[in-house]
């Protein structure tokens, strides 16, 4: 390992995150009682520029009066090139700082956006005296985002989460499509003819060094990466492919932007049993090896290490997690 230790954001379940409009109360009760990890009250996007102020007394209320459980809850305030912002964070976390969790931060470009909220969620949690400090959750959604991602990712003590914003980075880099998530024919390769002269089309996957680059500045910062919003809620097979890719590359979480897609998330986001039993094998067997003197070990006809611990141990603490949410 390097000598520079990478100091973990908290062990939050973030398997599944649900976007709820601040603007539509009628559906915070239903949210608050799913089975969702992180719930995102949205002042941003899914909110008219007429409905943000009573949107914002809605979330202020529902923060204060409505059982949330467990959940974890988030804000996502207006971007910072609004008028909306500051009073999205002084309202709120003065009149409901003590239910929040987390904020989250819209098309953040730079380091100096993510020290900005800082200093004023700072200077409100001192004269309110709370104790509790809130995290905040990044999305990268443009190009000048992305650009700085690993700035982003190390701009504040706060820092807990990246999400790939999807939609507004299409927007950003002018890419050629107008889906949410998904995948496009276009973005394909043509094997050469066979004998027949018969070519294949392999879709390809338009997303994925975004999402790679976000996930290893995410990690390298000890934050957790997750995968943004899939538009197509009628499509659950798409959504579930879409959020395994994810979670091959390293991300830990999916967004739902309907309930129907918070059980999908949770079930792609969580380890198997099988792959819970494997990984405590894992650990027996290197535990016995250890005790052997022994670096690394064969178990079922594979090589093990002590990079397999560590890989055995994130599924196992992940397994934990779940439990005791």
């Amino acid at each position: 390992m390097s000598f520079h230790p990478v100091e973990q954001a908290p062990g939050r379940l973030n398997r599944s995150e649900l976007a709820v409009p601040g603007s539509q109360p009628q559906m915070f009760e239903k949210a608050a009682q799913s089975d969702v990890d992180v719930i995102f009250l949205d002042l941003e996007d899914a909110v008219a520029p007429d409905e943000k102020e009573q949107a914002r007394k809605n979330i202020i209320k529902a923060l204060n009066e409505i059982d949330w459980g467990t959940k974890s809850m988030s804000i996502r305030i207006n971007g910072l090139d609004t008028h909306y912002m500051y009073r999205d964070v002084v309202d709120v976390v003065e009149q409901a700082g003590e239910r929040l969790d987390l904020i989250m931060i819209p098309k953040v470009g730079t380091a100096a956006d993510v020290y900005a909220v800082d200093m004023m969620v700072t200077q409100i949690e001192d004269a309110k005296g709370y104790s509790k400090r809130i995290g905040f959750e990044h999305i990268i959604e443009t190009a000048l985002g992305m650009q700085n991602v690993s700035e982003i990712a190390a701009a504040s003590k706060r820092n807990e989460s990246l999400h790939f914003g999807v939609a507004d980075y299409a927007a950003s880099t002018r890419a050629r499509t107008t889906i949410i998530g998904g995948v496009n024919p276009d973005y394909s390769v043509l094997t050469d003819p066979d004998g027949d002269g018969n070519r294949a089309t392999h879709w390809g996957d338009m997303w994925h060094y975004a999402l790679a680059r976000m996930v290893v500045a995410a990690r390298a910062n000890g934050l957790r990466p997750i995968d943004g919003p899939f538009g197509d809620f009628q499509d659950p097979d798409g959504y579930k492919a879409a959020a395994y890719r994810a979670a091959v590359l390293g991300c830990e979480g999916k967004w739902a932007i309907h309930p129907s897609q918070i059980a999908l998330a949770n079930e792609v986001m969580s380890p198997s049993e099988a792959e819970i039993t494997k990984a405590k094998r894992i650990l027996e067997a290197m535990a016995q090896a250890e005790a052997e003197g022994k670096g690394a070990v064969s178990l079922d006809g594979r090589l093990i290490d002590y990079a397999s611990i560590r890989q055995a141990e994130v599924l196992v603490e992940k397994a934990r997690q779940i439990a005791d949410g």
